[in-house]
């Protein structure tokens, strides 16, 4: 019986993915819920599951394509004989594929839930035909479809790695199987270092160079020797960024100020907690002290954290700060946040700025991260550059930008000296912010970072 699935709604509302590379081919077998392609859509690179188990048929697209929701992706032959990899106990075509998929879309939560008994069952584990070494290279094995893969029923189960609770989140976040990762920690327990470490070597596997050079090649297959131009599709993030920010500069009125500030003792704060052997994982940089005194200061100064509805004619002022950290990434800017930032201490909020930046990077921010933030920062000094004129992020109040901290002279105690210096910049909404509460926003954090002491007075 053939099966087809369409592109399913990937609960961003957006209207379309474009196909980053297929991880299955033409007369595979499939497992149900087996990963088979990557999409990007406008905020991530998304993972989708198989919700058949059976043998492929077509694939109705090639990567690089911009796939339509609802419009077919991949077919499958279900019901078959079922041989090494397909899911075991399972009737393809009564379970895995509800009477409605032929006919339209597959919308979100797709995924399928096997059936069966209350008791809970012990997972198969799945090996490859290959012998697994602690050096084997499991990011090719995981994205090497074609590996004959069967499914063991004896082997008893391992004792689960040693991690803690937020560890295997970011692993979960990261895409990484926590129990293939070497932990250097106290007894074997895996770190948070561990973990983003792993998640460095298997970010692009040999599939995913391949999707690049065949991008790559699309470009320059569009160059025009004629007049020496070429044209990029506007696409994925690129896409999104550019339609976010035209629908903000034409709906908040902007407004811009700056503030210079000594920030030497920060600095030397900084460099004191990297030395403390007890935070030295944390790795508390300027950025997250930036981020805390933003936290204090929304506190005092509600009106930068609220937004304009305009549909109720109401202000809304947010009671907790999801904290928007910019990051640059291959395939364009995009701004996470991070959720209760405000509740978080100094090493919470450094290893939550780290996280999103390794997750950002990896193209595996989850949409709900792109979601809901009230305030932003952008860190425009790791480029060298001193200030800019930040836009908001359609629907938030403000954003603060972050230059480079340059070591200059500057007036100290009524002498001239050495001193680390920052420019602030804080671009606000008019509407929601006049120019006295953004002024007086600006000093405070400004404040915290001269003289980190002062937290304790905002605080």
């Amino acid at each position: 019986m053939i099966q087809e699935f369409r592109l399913p709604d990937l609960g961003e509302g957006l209207p379309e993915a474009e196909l980053v590379q297929w991880l299955v081919a033409e007369g595979d077998r499939v497992a149900l819920n087996q990963t088979i392609a990557e999409v990007e859509t406008a905020k991530a690179v998304v993972e989708l599951p198989s919700p058949h188990a059976g043998v492929v048929q077509v694939l109705h697209a090639a990567a690089g394509d911009v796939v339509e929701v609802g419009s077919p992706l991949i077919s499958f032959e279900v019901g078959a004989e079922r041989g090494a990899g397909a899911a075991p106990a399972h009737d393809a075509a009564t379970d895995d594929a509800p009477s409605d998929d032929v006919a339209g879309p597959n919308l979100v939560g797709y995924g399928v839930a096997p059936r069966g008994d209350s008791r809970p069952r012990r997972r198969p584990r799945m090996a490859s035909s290959t012998p697994r070494t602690a050096a084997t290279d499991t990011a090719v094995l995981a994205a090497a479809p074609h590996d004959d893969i069967r499914v063991i029923e004896t082997e008893p189960l391992q004792e689960r790695p040693r991690s803690t609770p937020p560890v295997r989140r970011l692993a979960k976040d990261l895409g990484v199987d926590i129990a293939l990762v070497t932990g250097t920690g106290e007894g074997g327990l895996i770190t948070r270092d561990d973990v983003r470490g792993y998640a460095e070597t298997i970010t692009r596997t040999p599939e995913s160079e391949a999707a690049v050079r065949s991008r790559e090649d699309t470009v320059r297959s569009r160059e025009d020797t004629g007049t020496g131009e070429t044209r990029i599709p506007i696409r994925g993030v690129r896409k999104h960024t550019a339609e976010a920010m035209v629908r903000s500069a034409f709906t908040a009125p902007h407004v811009t100020v700056f503030l210079t500030v000594d920030m030497t003792e920060t600095v030397e704060l900084v460099a004191s907690l990297r030395e403390d052997r007890a935070l030295a994982d944390h790795r508390i940089g300027v950025l997250a002290v930036a981020a805390k005194a933003v936290c204090l200061a929304l506190r005092h100064h509600p009106g930068l954290n609220s937004r304009w509805d305009a549909d109720s004619g109401e202000i809304v002022q947010y009671h907790g700060v999801n904290l928007g950290i910019a990051a640059a990434t291959e395939r364009g800017l995009v701004v996470p946040n991070i959720r209760d930032a405000d509740r978080l201490t100094l090493p919470a909020l450094a290893d939550a700025i780290r996280d999103l930046a390794v997750t950002a990077r990896a193209g595996k921010t989850p949409p709900e991260a792109m979601r809901g933030g009230t305030f932003s920062i952008t860190n425009v000094g790791v480029f060298g550059v001193d200030a800019g004129t930040p836009i908001l992020n359609p629907g938030e109040a403000g954003i603060l930008a972050i230059g480079a901290v340059r070591r200059q002279p500057w007036e100290h105690r009524g002498q001239i000296a050495l001193r680390d210096v920052v420019t602030l910049a804080l671009s606000f909404d008019h509407r929601l912010v006049d120019g006295e509460q953004g002024s007086r926003f600006l000093a405070d954090v400004g404040a915290v970072l001269r003289e980190p002491g002062r937290a304790m007075l905002l605080g």
